[in-house]
């Protein structure tokens, strides 16, 4: 039997997870009942009172009271005081098993000693900025291709928005065509040209594009998730008006697979690219160095034009970016001003530091030297049982599924809803009358996400959980009884049904 690679050790086609997720938004909400809402409440008032404070100081000099979305928290933002390994610590002591992870970066769980002993000898000799070249920068670029031998070229942004903006560039100059295709959903980065279709396919600009002309979007298309007849319609419809220039996809599916593909997906996606002329962006943010070493481009043998990085690209530490791939086309960053040559203008005054790119390196080679992958798959993958046994228990509608350490919790179906089509019309009329079911659902996330939060489990939004290296059996089996607490207190409502 071959050693496991990657996190993922089987893959669940995605039809019983639509059909669960159908029943889940079809049916009232299930959520925690009156009384335990007002202890969880509670819990934030009393144990949380610095945190509190700290963010009412905030409001007064940040937008929002917080400088990350991640942090918009129900009933108000946590601060943190100290992460290490599998477990956060806020300003009022209150310890949380972190199924956050920063958003995804820290596959060997957080603050991981032997990258940060390296790091801080790094800021006593060079400090974390030069603004010239560094050893670290190649270091990097070629462990990078070690393990993703398509990435023959790298450049290190300072995100992975930077990144996609860099890749669209590339793509253009290399095809000639102008229009991109996005997979409805699908989340990469907030560039004008991509915040559109956000969260739920088929809500194109009409959720989040405030601020943003319309026009920035006359070259973006978007189609439904693993839908390839749609893909294929609509880049033959594009071929017809001037051609695409891109396709761009995360692999495991929009939202770091909150919206699954079947395992084909890539490989079909790949073909159709070659059929028009169009360059296949992968973005793997999320999936590089986490589904495995060789990203999920290795685990589903696919070999895109170029290459989206972000999060673990960096180890953790700030300014994670990056976008490689093969010569011909990575090669349309190089550096250099006013060569009178067609060129992708990318940048980043602290872009590629010594500090980021050698946080990333040594990480890579931790991950690999610890089996990290593997391990906080496994991990994910004895969570979601665990979870799964829960729901069963207390019989409840939720859905849960993992691809390796991305674990999906689904308690409200908030994201689920789907107003895929080629009539901007239809799209519009679909949220416009599910626009009140979509709020109550997640508002109800938010109760959810609080609940886990006062029984001492951090969660990205209440439905979906990272797992590292740090969590181990017995880590996975303290959260399931933390999980329990809240299960046993959920309620059947009469919310979050359509209403005629």
């Amino acid at each position: 039997m071959d050693e496991q690679k990657y996190s993922i050790s089987r893959w669940e086609e995605p039809d019983r997870i639509y059909k669960d997720l159908s029943n889940l938004t079809s049916n009232p909400i299930w959520e925690i009942n009156e009384d335990y809402h007002n202890k969880v409440l509670d819990h934030f008032k009393y144990k949380c009172q610095k945190s509190y404070d700290i963010y009412m100081e905030a409001k007064n000099y940040i937008p929002g009271g917080v400088q990350h979305n991640l942090a918009f928290n129900y009933p108000f933002p946590i601060a943190i005081e100290k992460a290490e390994g599998a477990y956060m610590y806020d300003v009022d002591g209150n310890r949380y098993i972190d199924f956050l992870q920063a958003g995804g970066p820290t596959v060997l769980g957080s603050n991981f000693k032997p990258v940060r002993e390296e790091v801080i000898k790094l800021l006593e000799s060079c400090g974390p900025v030069t603004g010239l070249l560094h050893e670290a920068e190649l270091l990097l670029a070629k462990e990078i291709n070690k393990h993703m031998p398509a990435v023959e070229m790298f450049r290190m942004l300072g995100s992975g928005t930077e990144a996609v903006m860099a890749s669209l560039r590339i793509a253009r100059i290399a095809t000639k065509n102008d229009r991109i295709i996005k997979i409805g959903g699908a989340y990469h980065g907030w560039s004008d040209q991509m915040v559109y279709g956000l969260k739920i396919p088929g809500s194109r600009q009409f959720l989040e594009s405030h601020g943003i002309p319309s026009k920035c979007y006359s070259l973006t298309d978007e189609v439904r998730p693993n839908d390839i007849k749609m893909l294929d319609k609509m880049l033959w419809f594009n071929k017809m008006r001037g051609g695409t220039a891109a396709v761009i996809l995360e692999p495991l599916g929009p939202e770091s697979g909150t919206r699954p593909i079947s395992k084909s997906y890539n490989e079909s996606v790949r073909a159709l690219c070659n059929k028009y002329g169009a360059l296949m962006i992968f973005d793997e943010v999320v999936t590089g160095f986490r589904v495995g070493l060789s990203g999920a481009q290795g685990y589903f043998d696919i070999i895109p034009d170029l290459t989206i990085f972000g999060k673990v690209v960096a180890g953790g530490y700030p300014a994670a970016g990056g976008v490689g791939g093969k010569k011909e086309y990575a090669g349309l960053m190089a550096a250099g001003v006013a060569t009178g040559k067609h060129k992708a203008y990318v940048g980043g005054t602290l872009a590629a530091n010594p500090l980021s790119s050698y946080a990333g390196y040594l990480a890579i080679k931790e991950i690999e030297r610890t089996n990290a992958c593997v391990k906080a798959g496994q991990a994910g993958e004895r969570l979601t049982e665990g979870l799964k046994a829960l729901i069963t228990k207390y019989g409840l509608p939720y859905v849960v599924y993992c691809q390796g350490s991305i674990v999906h919790l689904e308690c409200t179906g908030a994201m689920s809803f789907d107003y895929s089509s080629f009539n901007i019309a239809k799209s519009l009329i679909g949220i416009l009358k599910n626009k009140k079911m979509v709020y109550q659902r997640k508002d109800a996330m938010e109760r959810m996400g609080a609940a886990y939060m006062s029984q001492g489990i951090v969660t990205l939004a209440g439905s979906r959980l990272y797992t590292s290296l740090a969590d181990t059996d017995e880590v996975i089996d303290d959260a399931l009884a933390r999980f329990e607490t809240v299960f046993s207190n959920v309620v059947k409502t009469d919310k979050g049904i359509k209403t005629k």
